[in-house]
């Protein structure tokens, strides 16, 4: 086997000698960025009461409030991932973090509901630049044989954050006023810049080539009608109608015409060609697959949590401990299997397991012991693991690591549209299949209540409190109602995670050597 000349390392010795110090940096920011949705899943019953409590926004209020993150989020991390390529990633990760540091400051304090999806938006903004800059940063600071390792111990951030956001949301909220769940992260914000500051070295393309304004704009343009398209038929729970289908279609058309006119530029913001190469391909596909599946199930976990078993949020979040635990467990080791057994072996395990933990959510019932649903927790995590590591190796390692930035905003953009769609579409069947199932309870319910009573589980046991004891019978109808609901949702979820399987077992490569020499 032949090596790749490591007595000339590409990394200053002074950068390479504080390389792990600098990922707790960058994990410390990605930290916050992944952890701000997840702790406000937890605020949202809060927030929706009426003041003092809260804001007494509505259930529409509620989603945009999430949502307005997510589409601008999503819009803009392509374009940023550029900007850190071209002006600086250390600039741009400073620069995002001081975004979305006061971006949480102004939400904390935000005086009605529409003033906090404005707030969360500007917050959204700031995570966009941060997020592709981490791994991009990585790539520059570590060299070529402890990429793998180092991107597995980021992976693993993520599923920290995905974990400890409901737990600390909880305990704020058992002590604190709802916006203490937004004014956490300015502490973390200004320690993470000082951090960084301090530590991070600077590093972009060094020959980017000119500006390509006309590709950015069809980049943003189509990625945010594309998920405002997606949210807005998750939230009617009708991808039939006409706006959707005509928001969601305006925003591929844009996004071809993007294609289109990124292959004839002379100076494109990303080379397309890319996506003939099927190993990179298949990596990015996964990646959206994966997050389709996992974010619309783990939506209907938080409901069948609190809503059927009565599990407060602090308590749920305590149940997703199994998920985190396995990440930061096996993301950093995915590459020991991936060296003896190559990234396919590996991947589709891991997409295998997924499918398999998806599919076990529709035997859980109300009775369930509560350790079987750690158990699939846990797996869920071990799969994901499996899956996260070695994919972003393939797509980081395709480009050469002045591209860095591009290549972690193609991957995070990818997650976060996959992660929408997996929300808005297995939201709509979750729905869908709730009303049809609770419909014939609702006889007992009054006539002008029926059609909120039936939207949701929470919908109908908000009615049911209203109508006092008499409504056992309709709390009865809505958990079984939303049981058969899950169980149809999860397996379409365990379907799209078996589509998944089937595109890594095609194309990503079995074993190859790990010291293949890095292009440029």
């Amino acid at each position: 086997m032949t090596t790749s000349a490591p007595a000339v390392p590409r990394i200053p010795e002074a950068v390479h000698r504080r390389r792990w110090a600098i990922l707790g940096v960058l994990m410390l920011s990605l930290l916050i960025v992944v952890l701000d949705n997840s702790i406000l899943n937890v605020a949202v019953k809060t927030i929706s009461t009426p003041a003092p409590t809260g804001l007494g926004a509505t259930q529409s209020e509620l989603e945009w409030a999430i949502n307005a993150y997510t589409l601008v989020f999503a819009g803009l991390l392509f374009s940023a991932g550029l900007l850190g390529d071209r002006l600086g990633r250390k600039k741009v990760l400073l620069g995002g973090l001081a975004v979305f540091g006061a971006g949480s400051a102004l939400a904390a304090f935000a005086g009605s509901p529409a003033e906090l999806i404005g707030f969360r938006a500007l917050m959204g903004l700031g995570a966009a630049f941060v997020m592709p800059a981490t791994l991009a940063v990585l790539m520059n600071v570590f060299e070529r044989d402890e990429q793998p390792k180092a991107i597995g111990i980021w992976a693993g951030g993520v599923g920290l954050a995905i974990a400890i956001g409901p737990i600390t949301g909880g305990i704020l909220l058992d002590h604190f006023w709802w916006g203490s769940v937004f004014l956490v992260n300015v502490p973390i914000v200004l320690l993470a810049i000082a951090l960084m500051i301090w530590l991070v070295p600077d590093s972009r393309d060094p020959a980017p080539g000119r500006i390509d304004p006309v590709g950015v704009t069809l980049s943003v343009v189509g990625l945010v009608l594309l998920v405002y398209g997606i949210i807005r038929g998750g939230e009617l729970a009708d991808f039939g109608d006409i706006t959707v289908l005509a928001t969601i279609g305006a925003g591929l058309a844009v996004l071809v015409a993007f294609v289109v006119f990124e292959k004839r530029s002379d100076h494109p913001s990303i080379d397309v060609g890319l996506f003939r190469d099927k190993v990179f391909s298949a990596a990015i596909a996964a990646i959206a697959l994966v997050f389709f599946a996992l974010m619309g199930v783990t939506f209907f976990s938080v409901f069948y949590t609190q809503s059927v078993r009565g599990y407060s949020p602090l308590e749920t979040g305590l149940l997703l401990l199994p998920l985190a635990a396995a990440q930061l467990i096996f993301a950093p080791r995915a590459r020991l299997l991936v060296d003896r057994f190559g990234n396919r072996a590996t991947t589709t395990a891991g997409m295998a397991l997924i499918a398999a933990t998806l599919a076990a959510f529709a035997t859980l019932d109300a009775d369930t012991p509560i350790w079987l649903l750690e158990v699939i927790f846990f797996l869920m995590g071990t799969g994901m693991a499996h899956i996260m590591t070695p994919v972003s190796v393939v797509i980081m390692q395709s480009l050469p690591r002045e591209k860095a930035g591009s290549a972690s905003a193609l991957s995070n953009t990818f997650r976060q549209v996959g992660g929408a769609l997996g929300i808005a579409v297995l939201g709509s069947v979750l729905s869908a299949s709730y009303r049809s199932a609770v419909e014939g309870g609702l006889d007992a319910v009054p006539p002008q209540l029926r059609h909120t009573a039936g939207e949701s589980i929470e919908s109908t046991l908000a009615v049911a409190a209203r109508l006092g004891p008499k409504a056992q019978p309709l709390v009865e109808r809505a958990d079984d109602a939303f049981l058969h609901a899950m169980h149809v949702t999860a397996l379409g979820g365990a379907a799209v995670a078996l589509l998944g399987t089937l595109v890594v077992a095609l194309f990503l490569p079995g074993r190859t050597p790990r010291d293949e020499p890095e292009r440029s």
